[in-house]
């Protein structure tokens, strides 16, 4: 059906230096100033509110609620390695969106962190982050989504707290975006090509899973990108 469908959701744990586990995260799975001035609109589509088991809106709650910091653990020097010379090249392409190099180290950190947790491939993430908010901490869509992953406010109360406000903190709105993607990959059995249409609201539909695999690319560690201009 479609050639995307074959990049992998899910990320080696620990051994690619995951400070948490897959099966740690698949088991739960079984914050903040608001800027206030005209925010960046983003015009990606938004996540569906739909009825949860009860089972199931438990682990997401539990997915959610570690706020542990994201500090990476390696359990070798090779995982180390990979991950400092990952994080070297990642800021180099991600230069032009975050000049700061503080912010820009956070920001890689903070997603990689996420996505290992969630079991997801980083360059996944990102690409989603580069199609959804073109990298913009603020962004706001249309339907109201908002930040980096485009998260929508209704998740903070199925999920969270329902302070919809913490979805403009940075490792908040990761959290969210990796624990309900990684919610939808599970629900469409591993499919990318439908859960990126589901994430998206638009489950189904070519656009947007096309438009994710094809930024998905500009992340992939050892292969040159083609970023657009910021």
């Amino acid at each position: 059906m479609n050639g995307a469908r074959l990049v992998s959701a899910a990320s080696t744990p620990l051994e690619d230096g995951g400070g948490v586990s897959r099966r740690a995260c698949l088991a739960a799975l079984s914050a903040p100033a608001v800027w206030l001035a005209t925010p960046s609109l983003a015009h990606a589509g938004g996540q569906l509110e739909e009825p949860l088991m009860d089972s199931v809106r438990t682990a997401l709650s539990s997915a959610i609620a570690n706020q542990a910091p994201p500090e990476p653990h390696f359990f070798t020097t090779e995982a180390r390695i990979h991950y400092v010379r990952w994080l070297a090249a990642m800021s180099d392409r991600l230069r032009r969106r975050k000049p700061e190099w503080e912010v820009r180290r956070d920001f890689l950190q903070t997603a990689w962190y996420e996505s290992k947790r969630a079991g997801l491939d980083v360059s996944l993430v990102l690409g989603l982050i580069q199609v959804e908010s073109a990298f913009r901490k603020y962004a706001v869509s249309s339907v109201g989504a908002r930040g980096y992953m485009q998260v929508m406010p209704f998740w903070t109360r199925v999920i969270g707290d329902g302070d919809a406000g913490k979805l403009f903190q940075m490792q908040t709105n990761l959290r969210f975006g990796c624990v309900i993607l990684r919610h939808y990959i599970d629900r469409e059995r591993g499919d990318l090509f439908m859960a990126l249409g589901r994430y998206n609201g638009s489950r189904g539909r070519s656009p947007y899973p096309d438009a994710v695999f094809g930024a998905q690319r500009n992340w992939l560690f050892g292969e040159k990108p083609q970023l657009p201009a910021a």
